[in-house]
Order: C-alpha cells, then structure tokens, then sequence
C-alpha cells in the first residue's frame, strides 16, 4: 500500500514538473512583456509579472492592427482545415479501400511531399500564384497551405481508414447505398477522432505558416498575425514589450482550440498510425 502511494506521489510530481517546463515559455513572455525597459538589464532577473503594466497587453489591440492580423489568420487557418479536409477524406478512402494502378506511387509521393521544405517552392509558387492573380489573396495563401498539409491529413486518415473492417462498406452496399453514401454515412462517423485530430493540425498549419504569408502577400491589410509579429523586429531596435504581448494574444487561440480538443488529437493520430 505504501508503495503504490510513492509511486503515486512521484508520478505526480513528474508530472507536475513536466507541466511547470511546457508552461514555463509562455509564463516568461508574461513577464516580459509587464516588466518595464528600464528593469531588463537588472543583476537580477524578474521572477513575477509587474501587473501595474498589463495597459501593455491593451496596447497590442490599440497601437496595432491586432484584430486584423487575427482576422486573417482566423480565415487562412479555417479554409485551409477546410479545404485539406474535403479533398483529404476521399483521397483517403480511395488509397485505403481500391486497387489501382500507380496506387503505391500516389502514396509514396505524398509521404515525399513532407520532406521537401516550404522555402524551396516558394520562388516558382509565386510565378504560378503571379500569373493566376492569386497573390495578394487570402484564397491564395489558403489553396497554398492546404496543398502543404493535406498529404499529412491524407495519410492519417487512410490509416484510420485501413481500421474500419470493410465488412461495414460491404453491408451498407448491400442494402443500396453508394460509395459516397458509405463514406459519409458509415466511414466518417467512426473514424470521427482522426478527422477531428487532422483538421486541427490543419488548422494549426494555417494559422502558424509564415514563408508564404509574406511572400504572397504585400498588403498590410492582408498581413496574417505571424508576418505582422515578425514586422516588430527591427534592424537597431525591438521593442520587447510588445512583441511579448502581441505573442501572448497571438498564441492563446491556438492554445485554447488545442486544450479544447487535445483529446481527440491524441486518439486520432493513434488511430490513424496504425492498421487495424
């Protein structure tokens, strides 16, 4: 009994410290950003957050186009998961339930996909993005990330996919329902976890992606909050405070939405990585 108490009790405290790291980061950009400039080069370091400064975090929704970043990154995030998702699904089901020739090709090219990095396209995308009037276009940046990430969702949901017993499509055929009817009806509603774990990494892609939102878009108005955060850091100067701040409000939806459905991700991918 007293053993299984101290195993109890260590196991907490490792999570406790596991949780106090990965908190850590965000509650040092708090601080950051409440600590006044004239403190930064203090012997000792701030260990705790000067509220009398928190008009700081105001100060990135009035001296900034804040809602305007979040607006369009709100956009760019939710048609990529969107998008990634729709063309994602039956690709998915189409890898997993029919013999074609080239199938295996198809799947190889979209795990290839993954290893080639963002920068090395970003020259010839914008010639072809130039010539079909897609640059300054949120569509633009939206079409461009859900083709990056919807390998990554394809081949996640064809491993889910892989775990439905194909008795189940055989018996709704059966009883006269189509292949879309199978898919929709009785394919998508169990693997349900996956689809929920690959539209918030979608989502996350969308939202996190910097390379082609500044490439693409030359607006100020059609900045996204990862390009107008970056714009803070200046050649001679950065004002830390309110890079500190403008991150706080940039990161906290993204938080919210992975706490909000973590369970899910964490069960879809297990679902997805492996065959049934």
């Amino acid at each position: 009994m007293k053993q299984s108490r101290l195993g109890l009790t260590i196991a907490i405290i490792v999570l406790l410290v596991i949780a106090g790291l990965a908190v850590f980061p965000f509650y040092w950009m708090f601080v950051t950003a409440t600590t006044p400039t004239s403190n930064f080069y203090d012997e000792s370091a701030q260990l705790f957050p000067n509220l009398a400064n928190l008009g700081n975090f105001f100060g990135a929704f009035t001296d900034t186009p804040m809602l305007s970043w979040l607006g369009n990154s709100a956009i760019v995030a939710t048609g990529t998961m969107v998008l990634a998702v729709a063309f994602g699904v039956p690709t998915a089901y189409a890898l997993s339930r029919f013999s074609f020739r080239g199938k295996a090709i198809i799947g190889l090219s979209l795990f290839l996909t993954q290893m080639l990095p963002e920068a090395v396209l970003v020259v010839p995308l914008f010639s072809i993005f130039a010539a079909l009037g897609l640059i300054n276009s949120l569509f633009g940046l939206i079409l461009v990330n859900a083709a990056f990430v919807m390998p990554v969702v394809t081949l996640v949901l064809m491993g889910a996919i892989d775990g439905v017993p194909t008795e189940i499509d055989e018996a709704a055929r059966v009883d006269g329902a189509t292949r879309v009817g199978v898919l929709t009806r009785m394919v998508i509603p169990i693997i349900a976890p996956s689809l929920a774990a690959v539209a918030v990494i979608a989502f996350f892609h969308g939202w996190n992606e910097y390379i082609f939102a500044l490439t693409f878009t030359t607006q100020d108005s059609l900045h996204t909050a990862s390009v107008g955060l970056a714009g803070f850091i200046g050649e001679l100067t950065t004002p830390t405070q309110q890079v500190m701040s403008v991150a706080i409000v940039y990161t906290l939806p993204a938080v919210a939405l992975y706490l909000l459905l973590q369970r899910f991700i964490v069960s879809g991918i297990a679902a997805g990585s492996v065959k049934g």
